[in-house]
């Protein structure tokens, strides 16, 4: 069953595809009552790549193109998530697709669910100094959507690497908010960062792209 979703997500043009037991999870949620995902202990992560041509316009902070794209990447995430929702529910199953990109409380600038918490269990990539997913790949240049399911998965194993001694991301930061490790990421500064660009930079949305651009971890 794993196969044939991992087939279908890859013709959809997934990038990377990870799944596996979440119920521990489930307490992290912040916007899903425990009703709402009672039984649904296996997560399905997806993966897109950003363009790479986009991200070179990236030089100062976000353009038009770059939220453009970024808002097809989600489309296509949330489009393909249906599908494998409907293709699980046609084998009897229960699924819950979570939007790609949807804040529910603007205030903390909180998700349904961490999207980069479930590819990180579901083996898709480790958190960097960024704070954000790295795929073993593509860096930082993806974006997450997620799945939850009763259907029993086998788990992919999560991945033992981190950033070494890349510090590429912690040298682009505008407001120096990446430190030597994520835990040390100043969320504050960044969102007043981002806040700032959605006004200068005529994208209305809280996006950057500065960090993502230069996080190539296999280059």
């Amino acid at each position: 069953m794993k196969v044939e979703l991992k087939k279908l997500a890859v013709s959809e043009g997934i990038s990377a595809f990870g799944a596996g037991d979440i119920e521990d999870l489930r307490q992290y949620f912040d916007a899903l009552s425990s009703e709402q995902t009672e039984g649904l202990s296996y997560g399905i992560s997806l993966a897109v790549q950003v363009s790479e041509a986009v991200l070179k316009g990236v030089i100062t902070g976000p353009t038009r193109h770059y939220l453009h794209h970024y808002k097809m990447l989600n489309l296509l995430l949330d489009q393909t998530a249906l599908k494998l929702t409907l293709s699980i529910q046609q084998m009897g199953y229960k699924a819950l697709p979570i939007p790609a990109s949807q804040i529910v409380d603007w205030e903390k600038q909180t998700a349904h669910l961490s999207h980069k918490m479930i590819a990180l269990r579901t083996g898709i990539g480790w958190i960097g100094r960024n704070n954000l997913l790295v795929h073993p790949e593509f860096g930082s240049r993806i974006r997450l959507a997620t799945i939850l399911t009763d259907m029993p998965l086998e788990s992919d194993k999560p991945k033992e690497q981190d950033c070494g001694e890349c510090r590429k991301c912690i040298e682009a930061c505008p407001v120096s908010a990446i430190k030597e490790t994520h835990k040390d990421w100043n969320k504050k500064a960044c969102l007043e960062k981002l806040k700032y660009f959605a006004s200068a930079h005529s994208v209305g949305q809280y996006i950057c792209g500065l960090c993502v651009k230069v996080c190539r971890f296999n280059s």
